[in-house]
């Protein structure tokens, strides 16, 4: 009979009684769903006229993949920055000299309190007060997208960093490598596996956040969607509201798997890095020619007591 470490299995009234739960759980999602149905359905958005839009590739054409390339282009963008400027800043708080680590830790905190939103409008005002007149809606997206994001990033650079054993700093240090030696070679490689989920999640939010650029007219995924088609097509906001939903769950599962895969593949990477046992230092490599016996595998023969 096998046990589970956390709990005991459960005896024959607990599986009834968990049984019966999940039952009951079922039926009541499933009258939700089918509350929201009836609802749809007496409002007439369940009507092929008002999906019909969405099945002619000029509403794709001319709206959705516009927007999706908008929504796609800020997100790139801003993702790169937004790491570099995490990377740098985080680093930045790691230094020796009081007058780096205060500084990057002022500007990070102050990006980190000030909401996106409000980032996004005074770049979006600023700018043109600043540089002259032109369109800076892009700026402002992925300019509000990179300081508030990146000081995220950098906290996770940060803690990562952290989150390395101190013996493997000690250990690097005792052999002669310097402080960005260490950094480099050392605390970062291992701090890049412990940080992905984090960054992946924060990258997530990212894409997400894009769609704040709909407050100041950005052309993204949001803006086509819920502006541009229901004015359009009279009607069409809630199956709008599905495509681009489903659009979105989309472009963050891919982003999601994307990520996954770079962690394999950097775990894998380093496990057959190494192709054989490491040899000590000084030691002499010499190869088992066949009938050589212990001596020829590098082992002095016992010639006895001189």
């Amino acid at each position: 009979m096998s046990s589970a470490v956390l709990f005991d299995a459960p005896g024959p009234r607990a599986r009834v009684r968990n049984g019966l739960l999940t039952v009951i759980s079922i039926v009541a999602v499933a009258a939700v769903l089918y509350g929201v149905y009836s609802g749809f359905d007496a409002k007439g958005q369940w009507e092929a006229k008002i999906w019909q839009p969405f099945l002619q590739w000029e509403t794709w054409d001319f709206y959705i993949i516009p927007g999706l390339l908008g929504t796609l282009q800020a997100a790139a963008v801003a993702a790169v920055l937004a790491l570099l400027f995490g990377a740098v800043f985080g680093l930045a708080r790691l230094s020796d000299h009081t007058w780096i680590r205060v500084s990057a830790g002022v500007v990070v905190e102050v990006f980190r309190a000030i909401p996106l939103l409000l980032l996004i409008f005074f770049i979006f005002y600023l700018a043109p007060a600043v540089a002259g007149g032109g369109d800076y809606t892009f700026m402002a997206v992925v300019l509000g997208l990179t300081f508030y994001n990146g000081s995220v990033l950098a906290e996770v650079v940060r803690a990562g960093v952290h989150a390395v054993p101190k013996g493997q700093s000690e250990a690097a240090y005792a052999v002669g490598m310097r402080k960005n030696q260490v950094m480099r070679l050392v605390l970062l490689p291992q701090a890049v596996t412990a940080m992905m989920p984090a960054i992946v999640s924060q990258l997530v939010v990212l894409l997400k956040d894009t769609a704040l650029g709909y407050i100041i007219a950005y052309v993204d995924l949001l803006n086509t969607g819920f502006k541009i088609l229901p004015a359009r097509f009279f009607g069409s906001l809630i199956p709008a509201a599905i495509v681009i939903g489903i659009i979105y769950v989309a472009l963050n599962m891919a982003l999601s798997y994307l990520a996954t895969w770079l962690e394999r593949r950097s775990r894998r990477s380093r496990k057959t890095a190494v192709k054989g046992p490491i040899a000590a230092p000084g030691a002499v490599a010499v190869s088992l020619g066949a009938g050589e016996g212990t001596e020829g595998a590098g082992m002095a023969p016992d010639r006895g007591v001189e």
